[in-house]
């Protein structure tokens, strides 16, 4: 099955990091709580997650200061701040630390998650608009193109190259076969599931110069793509 997204959330109030990690897991999201700015750059380094909700006013180094570091390491990951600072110059301050959002404290949860959702959608499409290197292969999911090295460039069907573009968002981890199913065949019927074997080989044949790839069947939940 698909792993869910992984969140860091750092906030020093105890109280206040367990209601937001509950909540965000109640809506499927994996939420690493850490109440200082140094323990949660030492979680980002090890658990690599897909965004982070970033208190400003924490023990040993501030949600700025951390937002800076991360941007040092990776300048597309979404960053939220909560601050109970409302000032404009620290407004200003978020975003020239690298934030994506503001929200000031006290804030409803369906507008946190309403916001998060709506900055990692924004990720996903940006990725989409650049090309996508997969092993030896050159990917261009808005042009549908394949390219292994310099040579001949390959078009993809329209499934195929959602297929694979949602296969590699989910390297290797499971690309739940229900799921996939129902976004690209709007159903999974035994039908759907058998044309969709059939796209799958096709990539394994167009992706067959790079023998680092693999995408492998797990049985009984979906398929896995390895490189």
């Amino acid at each position: 099955m698909n792993q869910p997204i992984k969140i860091l959330l750092a906030e020093d109030e105890l109280a206040l990091g367990t209601i937001v990690k509950e909540s965000l897991e109640t809506k499927g999201f994996e939420v690493i709580h850490c109440e200082d700015g140094v323990t949660a750059l030492a979680q980002y380094k090890l658990a690599a997650p897909e965004a982070l909700v970033l208190d400003v006013m924490m023990p040993k180094k501030d949600g700025f200061t951390l937002a800076k570091e991360i941007r040092a390491i990776n300048t597309q990951v979404p960053i939220i701040f909560l601050t109970s600072k409302s000032q404009t110059k620290d407004v200003v301050e978020g975003f020239e630390s690298g934030g994506n959002d503001y929200l000031k404290k006290p804030f409803s949860m369906e507008e946190l998650i309403v916001r998060l959702n709506s900055l990692l959608q924004r990720k996903q499409l940006q990725a989409a608009q650049h090309d996508i290197y997969i092993g030896a292969y050159t990917f261009q999911f808005k042009k549908q193109t394949l390219q292994y090295k310099d040579e001949a460039v390959v078009s993809l069907t329209h499934r195929e190259a959602h297929l694979l573009f949602h296969l590699n968002n989910t390297k290797n981890e499971v690309l739940n076969r229900s799921v996939i199913l129902k976004k690209l065949w709007n159903n999974d019927d035994f039908f759907s599931a058998r044309s969709m074997d059939v796209f799958i080989s096709k990539l394994r044949k167009k992706l067959s110069k790079d023998e680092s790839i693999q995408i492998i069947n797990v049985r009984g939940y979906g398929y896995k793509l390895v490189y």
